[in-house]
């Protein structure tokens, strides 16, 4: 094996294995034999462009959808929590149930960044960059929810430990909508600070390519004097490795805390201990199903085909494919405890989810979470790009249900019959609901706009010099 992991190149070419055969060829990580040139060419050539037609197709529309979320915020504001359907006995509802979907999909960015990162695993390399970009995203859209969900937005600065003048009144520790503040605010700034910092060789990468003085100017102070000498690449792997071993609590962490705001409760279906564990593993499956959906649409989108090719994406259908049987195992260790604790509100609670009159959420979450992603079992699926999209699109689904069925049907019946009602999505919820993935998909398409989706240095590490030599060489000698 012709192969030297002092490299730390991800290819492998032929040679003998293990047992005098012949050794299995790896698909390299960079498809063409694209030369370094060539990756900041390809890379970069998006942001000194103008915008294709592609790109404006998804924009305008995710525009629109943010300019009505934002509408709909005022509104509420404005008129109060009447407009939408949250009431007695379901008070949370629309709120809750997006704020912990977004917060959700905001844990495969750190994940694919810093923990396949530590392990050394170089096919993270064409996607890290979106994806962390995307956990920044989406952590901003779930903040926006719990503000809300307070009824007095204005006073959101209550929730902090600051010095004040209100007499006795002081945040409650014990609280875990207080938890919530300090996990979300650490997450979200250590996502930032990770993110940008990864970007710094690039954005000198942009600098030295710009031609306008003003775009010259931007990214010269966003590269924060970049040189790209010995000196500054020992700095800068430093604070990388420091800010990927600082993050990668923080995917444990954050959504367990966010389960704390069901588990410490004593409502059916809440009160248990396997919520953190499955909130974690469900929000590493909803990530990379949601990369997984940006990746495509942006492989096609910008022409990076070389880059994000059907390697990666199986590599991440593996992981969605993983992830969705640690979830369904979670769901059936649910209904086996409610089973074997003999506790009556528990067992109703459940029968309730399967016979009651929100069964038709919980066969689409189980559906979308545990059936569908079962086809990634097979190679022809898992390399098929429609396929991949399309069950990427329904695990997003799924597991946006998930959390409408975890909030919905443990209020919406609770211990005395007296207090059962429903809750039904009015208007408002759904212009929320649709609003926030206009907000979201806003934000990312101007980030793919002026900022590089691959990061170029990384990709360069794990190429194939030796095919992009032979490349230079053909191209020379045919003169």
């Amino acid at each position: 094996m012709k192969h030297s992991e002092l490299t730390g190149r991800s290819h492998i070419v032929e040679g003998e294995g293990p047992f005098g055969g012949p050794l299995a060829k790896r698909e390299p990580l960079v498809s063409d034999h694209r030369t370094w040139a060539q990756v900041n060419d390809d890379v970069a050539s998006h942001t000194e462009t103008m915008p294709t037609k592609l790109w404006w197709a998804a924009f305008i529309p995710s525009l629109l959808l943010m300019l009505m979320f934002f509408t709909s915020l005022g509104i509420i504001i404005m008129t109060g929590m009447g407009t939408v359907g949250i009431s007695h006995p379901v008070g949370w509802g629309v709120f809750i149930v997006n704020f912990v979907f977004w917060i959700g999909i905001g844990h495969a960015g750190t994940l694919i960044s810093a923990i396949l990162f530590l392990f050394r695993q170089h096919w993270r390399t064409a996607i890290n960059r979106s994806a962390e970009a995307m956990t920044i995203f989406a952590v901003m859209t779930a903040g926006i929810f719990p503000l809300l969900h307070t009824g007095r937005p204005w006073f959101a600065y209550w929730l902090f430990p600051l010095p004040n003048g209100r007499g006795p009144l002081w945040v409650n520790f014990t609280s875990p909508l207080l938890w919530d503040v300090f996990a979300v605010s650490t997450y979200g700034t250590i996502s930032v600070v990770f993110w940008y910092v990864g970007l710094v060789p690039d954005l000198a990468s942009l600098r030295d390519r710009a031609k306008h003085p003003l775009r010259r100017t931007i990214y010269g102070l966003l590269s924060l004097g970049w040189t790209g000498g010995n000196r500054s690449w020992r700095h800068y792997e430093a604070a990388y490795l420091m800010l990927a071993g600082l993050a990668t609590p923080l995917v444990l962490s954050v959504h367990t805390i966010v389960s704390f705001d069901f588990a410490v409760s004593v409502i059916p279906g809440w009160h248990t201990t396997i919520f953190p564990p499955y909130f974690v593993a469900g929000a590493i499956f909803s990530g990379f199903a949601m990369v997984l959906t940006l990746t495509i649409i942006m492989r096609h989108t910008f022409n990076l085909k070389s880059y994000i090719t059907i390697n990666h994406l199986e590599s991440m259908a593996k992981v969605v494919l993983l992830t969705s049987g640690v979830v369904g195992v979670a769901y059936l260790t649910e209904f086996f405890i409610a089973y074997y604790s003999a506790v009556e509100p528990e067992q109703f609670h459940f029968a309730n989810r399967m016979l009651g009159p929100y069964w038709w959420a919980a066969m689409i979450m189980y559906g979308c979470n545990m059936g569908i992603p079962q086809l990634l079992w097979f190679k022809a699926i898992r390399r098929s790009i429609p396929a991949l999209f399309v069950i990427s699109l329904f695990v997003n689904l799924g597991m946006w249900f998930e959390r409408y069925v975890i909030v919905t049907t443990s209020l919406h019946r609770d211990f005395l019959p007296s207090s059962w009602g429903m809750y039904n999505f009015k208007v408002m919820d759904w212009l929320l609901t649709i609003g926030s993935f206009g907000m979201f998909m806003t934000l990312f398409l101007l980030f793919a706009r002026v900022l590089p989706t691959i990061c170029m240095f990384e990709v360069k590490a794990v190429m194939d010099p030796a095919g992009a030599s032979r490349k230079v060489a053909k191209e020379v000698a045919r003169g």
